[in-house]
């Protein structure tokens, strides 16, 4: 594992994840757009730019800074073998002091659901956050219908804790989520009874 407040790097065993450099906007363009009918009912609608080279390096740029900054950790899913980008996770909004949390997003191409790759970034940017960057909370969030996404979160650890209502425009409309999350040192669901 590379780290530094420039660069982060995180190996898992099939993965490697990376911030965004410039040389990724065929891929990422690619994907995205043969993606589109898979992501766009869970994400905010695209710009009209959205797969624009001009759009592609806004990100990247915004990735470093967020990076150095120390306010998200914006990385690309890369498989090892074959060095194909399959999506992206994100730990953004991350709050220091008495918080010490971030929330979490992520895509995956559509090629490449459901085959345990997200799970693996996941585990993998969680157990980062948790270790090497001490916070102690990670919130994510998604669409009740989304039964993939529920499940995958409740596979790597977080546990459901309500609801939050118009928590964000998806696909041009507000949109109730579920709220998740996961904790360095889980207590939920356990008393200090008897002790």
């Amino acid at each position: 594992m590379l780290l530094s407040r420039r660069r982060i790097r995180l190996e898992t065993h099939r993965l490697s994840l990376r911030a965004p450099i410039h040389s990724d906007f065929r891929d990422w363009s690619g994907l995205r757009a043969t993606s589109e009918a898979f992501l766009t009912p869970w994400e905010p609608t695209w710009a009209s730019d959205h797969l624009s080279r001009k759009s592609f390096t806004n990100r990247v740029y915004w990735a470093q800074r967020a990076i150095t900054n120390g306010t998200a950790v914006p990385l690309f899913i890369i498989r090892r073998q074959d060095n194909a980008l399959l999506g992206a996770i994100t730990l953004d909004n991350i709050r220091r002091g008495p918080a010490q949390a971030g929330t979490l997003g992520y895509w995956i191409g559509a090629p490449y659901a459901r085959q345990g790759y997200m799970r693996e970034a996941i585990l993998g940017l969680v157990h980062h956050a948790f270790t090497k960057m001490d916070l102690s909370r990670i919130e994510a969030a998604c669409l009740p219908e989304n039964a993939a996404s529920r499940g995958l979160l409740e596979r790597s650890g977080f546990k459901y804790e309500g609801v939050a209502q118009s928590y964000l425009q998806i696909n041009g409309r507000w949109r109730t989520h579920v709220l998740y999350a996961a904790l360095r040192v889980d207590r939920r669901g356990k008393t200090d009874a008897g002790l």
